[in-house]
């Protein structure tokens, strides 16, 4: 198949909060956080990258992380590669601090692929109509390609979301993901500082093997932490307690768990987002969760939200800019 110039798409995906506790590589969590992303086929031959004002350090050419996953993705569908694409960029989702930045680009690669695909990103489909994407190649591709899928199912299904994938089988792995009810009390807090932490870096702290005894324990609260995020709030604080990588990462974030221990001690279910070094806070009672003294660096908290929907797919409206359809940065506390 080859894809006709004059396709052209907009996306939006939303970033993630991983693990949220002793979930470790299997929850997730969507925030209102949003990166948006055009895509066109062009007829002119060449890769052309916009990457805005807000992308320092990110490369503008094939190694461009959406670009490379668009890429594996034409592969996966038997699509050929067009000659001639642009790639618009507006970020919002802050790259290095556990907030899903690159899960959210490897979903929106795939997603853009498999958009591009369809009837209703052609050139002469009605501007703004829904372009429906097949989200469980998405799922499935994501998850194989970000190589855990907490991070990367929260941002296809949006909400808060519990995954596995198949560990037999040829070709592409299967992601399974399930969609929990998330109580509606419940909102994220997200403490974010300036520095920034690799996932490579975090993953390296993490030791081989784990005593017996402590896996037993991670899984009681893990699935403590289902019934608290859709039946008993009440049960998050220890319900995000865990044995399995926060402690042994201490040493490559230890500001990060200090606010942790901080706000644990002062009665919040306090988490590392993800890979961190950002902060998550699962709470009915945002107002109450402030910065505490003892916190050290300079923290921004933020109020994002959870989105109901994740990655969200429409034929592009080239008269206009694309941050014209974006949602705004979300509210501070």
């Amino acid at each position: 198949m080859r894809l006709r110039p004059g396709a052209a798409v907009d996306l939006t995906v939303p970033g993630s909060a991983a693990n949220l506790g002793p979930a470790f590589d299997s929850m997730g969590l969507a925030l209102g956080i949003l990166d948006s992303y055009r895509a066109v086929v062009r007829t002119q031959p060449g890769l052309r990258v916009d990457l805005g004002s807000n992308s320092p350090g990110v490369p503008g050419d094939e190694r461009h992380l959406v670009v490379a996953t668009m890429h594996r993705a034409f592969d996966e569908l038997g699509v050929e590669r067009p000659a001639g694409l642009e790639l618009v960029c507006r970020n919002t989702i802050r790259m290095g601090r556990g907030m899903g930045s690159s899960a959210a680009a490897i979903v929106a690669g795939v997603a853009l692929a498999d958009a591009l695909c369809r009837e209703e990103a052609q050139e002469g489909a009605a501007e703004g109509a829904s372009v429906p994407v097949d989200l469980t190649f998405v799922n499935d591709l994501s998850g194989a390609l970000e190589g855990h899928p907490d991070n990367s199912s929260a941002s296809v299904f949006g909400g808060a979301t519990l995954s596995y994938a198949d560990e037999t089988g040829e070709g592409l792995p299967r992601v399974h993901t399930t969609r929990l009810a998330l109580h509606p009390h419940i909102e994220p807090v997200v403490f974010v500082p300036a520095s920034q932490l690799s996932t490579r870096t975090a993953r390296a702290a993490l030791p081989p093997h784990i005593a017996h005894g402590d896996a037993a324990r991670n899984s009681a609260r893990a699935a403590l932490l289902v019934h608290a995020l859709t039946s008993d709030p009440d049960a998050l604080l220890p319900a995000t307690r865990e044995w399995l990588h926060q402690e042994q990462r201490r040493p490559a974030y230890p500001q990060a768990m200090a606010l942790v221990d901080a706000l644990r001690a002062q009665g919040h279910a306090a988490v590392v987002s993800g890979a961190g070094p950002s902060v998550l806070v699962l709470t009915t009672s945002a107002e109450a969760v402030t910065t505490p003294p003892e916190a050290g660096e300079t923290w921004h908290a933020l109020r994002p939200g959870v989105p109901s929907t994740g990655v969200d797919v429409v034929r592009a409206t080239l008269g206009t800019s694309l941050g014209e359809r974006t949602v705004g940065p979300p509210d501070d506390l």
